[in-house]
């Protein structure tokens, strides 16, 4: 078996419990497997334990059993969270609208001796390391492991910056789970960027550890840590690495995404479109580890360089590296296709393909529009409206104009012109980028037309649908599919959708725990929806485009 070591104090948060709520939690083979307690004025108190969930008691939480608790506590700070003195549990509040406390969480906290041996040999060659994963899979543990093994085993200034007390816990003296690792608290968690800094200025450390890097200010402070030669070990919002590249926040961790419009010359040379993804700057963490559980973790150990291979379309290779109950790690490489790689970072970003035209039989009965193109390509949107066939004419006077059409770089600096236009009344459609896709997609929504169309860019039937719109019923497809997947236990395709309709359907297959993929290629990508208990992404970790 896996040699570990548990220091989890459980009884210190128990005795903080009312004695009939202590009483019942106990467990006769013990709380090994004890995860937190809840607590809710007016309900009954509940243990949650791995895998299952117990009621404590018949009688609901009153307003002396919740003061009971927080009495012998530490105090709440502003992020609502406490401790108990040189423990690392910590108890959440809930306060109602004037402040007090009616709810509780408390959350039981262990530090595990020997969880770093999957990824020790990437924490010793000095790289900074930054941990991503589900919330309660194991991030905090592991993160206070690999602050006591830099600071007992390597020898290695560790600063700890410590924001709800969560790694090294409540009170002035540290956890002994850290080690000889120094812990900088934290006042308030919106001076957490503030205080990363501070350690770096004054006490010269050759490692930070910070846990929740969550806002632009955080990450701008761990690019200046980085930047000054330290190691920088982190955890942040997001379980893979795809989640981060689409967080506008904290790309900038991994060296920041960015649309660049080349030149027409440029663009033949490459065989590109126009408009392509490219990294904005250096990663500020070099390796990027998603946690799947202690035993099972997929890591990018050159994340400049995966970043770069996902928005240039080449093969992707990761790590994936799992420890067995002997101990012994197994490390094997694994990646995704060139062409599918490309296309899902394309969906996560929102950016989509440029999709042929596809045309409108005719334009009956549809209300005529002036619209004034602001900023966006007169002659694409002449073509547009030519190939759907639409009763549209683009005015040069903004005061003739139904309605104006731009796009989104405009828009945010809103110009006098759209200034007025709005102050007018006049509606303002914001198109993302100068594509065909685009203006007919927007076109299409104007007019209310067939989904269908503007999705799949061929020449779609007119007839009515007896079912509803094209996206509701790619919606109820996806439904089948998961009734199917769930009832039957085989993977279900779906029919082919443009990469907004395939969003939404790795959403609904998310919603019921159920792990899709997109597979093929445009315009005949489609989503493929697997039973449950398929990993959810066995090659890289969570989907892209999928959910």
């Amino acid at each position: 078996m896996i040699e570990q070591e548990q220091i989890d104090d459980i009884h210190l948060l128990l005795d903080a419990l009312p004695p009939h709520i202590c009483d019942a939690v106990q467990e006769p083979s013990g709380n090994d497997q004890l995860l937190e307690v809840v607590m809710d004025l007016g309900r009954e108190p509940t243990a949650r334990f791995r895998g299952r969930e117990i009621q404590l008691s018949p009688i609901a939480v009153s307003e002396e059993e919740i003061s009971y608790v927080t009495g012998r506590i530490g105090a709440f700070g502003d992020d609502n969270r406490a401790g108990i003195e040189r423990t690392l549990h910590r108890i959440s509040a809930i306060r109602n609208r004037k402040g007090k406390v009616i709810g509780l969480t408390c959350r039981v906290g262990r530090a595990v001796f020997g969880t770093i041996a999957i990824i020790r040999d990437i924490v010793e060659t000095g790289k900074s390391i930054l941990l991503l994963g589900k919330p309660g899979v194991g991030k905090t543990t592991l993160l206070r492991e690999m602050a006591r093994v830099l600071a007992d085993d390597l020898g290695k200034r560790v600063i700890v910056v410590d924001t709800s007390n969560e790694i090294a816990g409540d009170g002035d003296i540290p956890h002994p789970g850290i080690g000889r690792s120094r812990r900088m608290q934290v006042s308030t968690p919106l001076s957490q960027h503030a205080v990363m800094i501070e350690a770096v200025e004054n006490h010269m450390p050759e490692v930070i550890v910070i846990d929740e890097i969550g806002t632009e200010l955080e990450a701008l402070a761990a690019r200046t840590i980085a930047e000054r030669g330290v190691q920088l070990i982190g955890t942040a919002h997001g379980n893979t690495l795809d989640n981060l590249m689409q967080n506008p926040t904290l790309s900038d961790l991994i060296g920041g995404i960015q649309t660049v419009t080349l030149s027409d010359e440029e663009a033949r040379r490459r065989g590109t479109q126009k408009s392509v993804l490219e990294r904005k700057a250096p990663p500020t963490f070099e390796v990027v580890v998603e946690i799947q559980d202690w035993h099972h973790v997929i890591v990018h150990p050159d994340v400049a360089r995966t970043v770069d291979n996902l928005l240039l379309g080449r093969k992707v290779e990761v790590q994936v590296r799992q420890r067995d109950d002997r101990s012994q790690v197994t490390v094997t490489m694994q990646e995704l296709a060139e062409e599918e790689a490309l296309d899902e970072m394309r969906d996560v970003l929102g950016l989509g393909e440029e999709l042929t035209s596809y045309r409108v039989p005719g334009a009956a009965g549809l209300q005529p529009l002036r619209i004034y193109p602001f900023g966006v390509s007169r002659p694409k949107l002449e073509q547009a409206i030519r190939d759907m066939r639409l009763p549209v004419t683009l005015v040069r006077d903004i005061d003739e104009a139904d309605l104006l059409l731009t796009l989104k770089n405009y828009y945010r600096r809103k110009p006098p012109a759209l200034r007025d236009a709005e102050s007018h009344g006049k509606p303002v459609y914001v198109l993302k980028n100068n594509t065909m896709a685009q203006m007919q997609s927007c076109l299409a929504g104007i007019y209310e037309l067939d989904g269908a169309r503007a999705a799949v860019g061929t020449a779609a039937s007119t007839a009515p649908s007896p079912n509803g719109t094209p996206m509701m019923e790619a919606l109820q497809e996806a439904e089948d599919a998961i009734t199917s997947a769930l009832d039957r236990g085989h993977a279900v395709d779906l029919a082919p959708q443009n990469s907004y309709v395939r969003r939404l359907q790795h959403r609904l297959a998310e919603r019921y725990n159920l792990s899709s993929r997109s597979r093929g290629k445009e315009p005949n990508r489609h989503v493929r929806i697997f039973p449950a208990g398929t990993p959810r992404r066995p090659d890289v970790g969570a989907g892209s485009d999928e959910r």
